[in-house]
């Protein structure tokens, strides 16, 4: 079973607008949600998740994902992005993680359990454009492609990525995130 499989088995990746294979063979790519905290449960109520990542893009081979880029409301969510995904991550892996409540002027660098991540201001703009600007990436060139070529490019791009952003640790970046703000309207 796929690490993609699994995920969704569990009931962690929702609202799928793509899950399936990408170009490449053995590599699976998901764009959607993740769930990072289920919402406590009355009697056999369904409800919504307490906490998600949402314009999660990720691929990964058959056991781990190699990269990984979402947003979450609070630089706090990072721990649970590590306790959800723990089996799954990779110390080689590339993992950008958007947060909505950090200054807009930083970008950090931040190892959470032996998994480095770079961590990145969202302001109005939605994760996949921000990462096609942090990569380099033009529009035109991956405009033809498939949505699981799309996934690839990226995933390649972020693996050769080497960016220098302000090492922290998670400590301190709880320490200067702001509060958390939900702007209304925003893309998804």
């Amino acid at each position: 079973m796929t690490v993609i499989e699994t995920l969704t088995q569990n009931k962690k990746l929702l609202s799928p607008v793509f899950s399936d294979k990408t170009g490449k063979p053995g590599v699976f790519g998901f764009r959607g949600n993740l769930v990072l905290k289920d919402a406590a449960k009355l009697a056999d109520e369904a409800r919504p998740p307490e906490i998600m990542a949402d314009q999660v893009i990720l691929s990964t081979d058959s056991e781990k994902i190699n990269f990984l880029g979402c947003h979450v409301d609070s630089l706090a969510h990072l721990s649970l992005i590590v306790e959800t995904l723990r089996p799954y991550l990779d110390v080689q892996g590339k993992y950008f993680v958007f947060a909505g409540n950090i200054d807009i002027s930083n970008r950090y660098y931040i190892e959470l359990g032996g998994i480095g991540f770079y961590v990145l201001p969202l302001d109005e703009a939605t994760v996949w454009n921000e990462l096609l600007e942090c990569l380099n990436l033009d529009r035109g060139d991956i405009k033809r492609l498939s949505s699981g070529e799309k996934i690839d490019a990226v995933a390649d791009a972020a693996a050769k990525f080497s960016g220098k952003f302000q090492t922290i640790t998670f400590e301190e970046g709880l320490a200067v995130m702001g509060p958390v703000r939900i702007p209304e309207n925003r893309p998804v």
